[in-house]
């Protein structure tokens, strides 16, 4: 089969495109033939390399895979890898075990026309889509919906503030909140994307590069500042989202593209009472609530771009550019 591979750490230009052999399923396993993958943040992360990837090489990214069975079934890939039998996996918490991969991380992943998965691991699909917007569905998606509504835990009447309204956690995040009656604030970094953050649902959109969300956020809740912010960006931006949020509010981080190294003080977090919550993909379970919504069209995924799979160099270009909002597709 033609994949995209790995084979050293760098640049977009050491993805390559290869023959290579076609997987075979074992016991507890089902093949995928691969339709389209959508790329994350996490792909240019593996790809650049660093110490928590344990990389078997020729290595393939990729996450957000969607595709048919041998029998032709169209089905969703959850992209999460547990053990299946540890407290956590049995608790319905498998995001929380101990031998947790994601495909493409530290195990393979969907640059490729096959792949081969455990059988746990397969999901409906939803029928209304095409196969890039079914790709656009999954990791984000996920990762938004635990942050929301398990660790954020927003309800009707709260203010939500979505950092990088334009990445496919913010897009995701910006539609969840909605659906669970928040007012949303959302950011990005031009003045288009704002445009279409509103256009997606935000009740407010603040241009980061011009403006001072921190500013806008209180002025919209008469200074009380908002009930919780999703964040994803990390950096500066990680310590202005503690001084945008309320008095016992929440701030719910699942990343760091901007820096992993933000200077806080303190004092805004004890003395504030301030949460700050940590949160990694979601559950199986939760996977198919998403699935539930999207398939129902209450939640849409959003793509900015889809692109060959030979192309798969210029798709990390693009996402790395931060030109995109939404997500940036390869077909298969």
């Amino acid at each position: 089969m033609q994949a995209v591979v790995l084979r050293e750490h760098g640049g977009p230009e050491v993805l390559r495109l290869e023959d290579i052999p076609t997987p075979e399923p074992g016991p507890g396993q089902v093949r995928v033939r691969i339709r389209a993958v959508a790329l994350n943040h996490l792909d240019i992360w593996v790809r650049k390399g660093g110490p928590a990837f344990k990389l078997e090489y020729p290595h393939r990214l990729g996450s957000d895979i969607v595709g048919e069975l041998d029998d032709g079934t169209k089905v969703v890939v959850q992209p999460g890898l547990s053990c299946g039998k540890c407290a956590a996996c049995l608790g319905g918490h498998d995001n929380l075990c101990r031998w947790y991969r994601i495909l493409g991380e530290n195990a393979q992943g969907g640059y490729a026309e096959y792949i081969v998965v455990p059988e746990v691991n397969i999901a409906p699909y939803p029928a209304r889509l095409d196969w890039a917007h079914a790709a656009a569905g999954i990791l984000t998606m996920l990762t938004a919906w635990q942050m929301v509504v398990h660790k954020a835990r927003v309800a009707p009447g709260d203010t939500v503030l979505v950092q990088g309204a334009g990445s496919g956690v913010g897009v995701a995040a910006i539609q969840i909140a909605k659906l669970h009656g928040a007012r949303v604030i959302a950011t990005a970094g031009t003045d288009d994307k704002c445009a279409r953050a509103l256009q997606l649902g935000a009740d407010h959109a603040v241009n980061y590069a011009s403006g001072d969300f921190v500013a806008e956020a209180k002025k919209l809740t008469g200074k009380a500042g908002v009930d919780a912010v999703i964040e994803h960006v990390g950096g500066e931006t990680f310590e202005k989202s503690i001084r945008a949020v309320r008095n016992g509010g929440r701030v719910v981080t699942c990343g760091a593209t901007a820096g992993f190294h933000p200077a806080i003080d303190l004092r805004h977090i004890f003395f504030r009472q301030v949460e700050v919550l940590g949160s990694t993909m979601g559950s199986k379970a939760d996977l198919l609530a998403v699935l539930g919504h999207v398939a129902a069209g209450r939640l849409e995924p959003i793509v900015h771009e889809v692109l060959p799979l030979a192309r798969a160099a210029d798709a990390h270009r693009l996402l790395e550019e931060r030109k995109a909002f939404g997500k940036v597709v390869l077909a298969c």
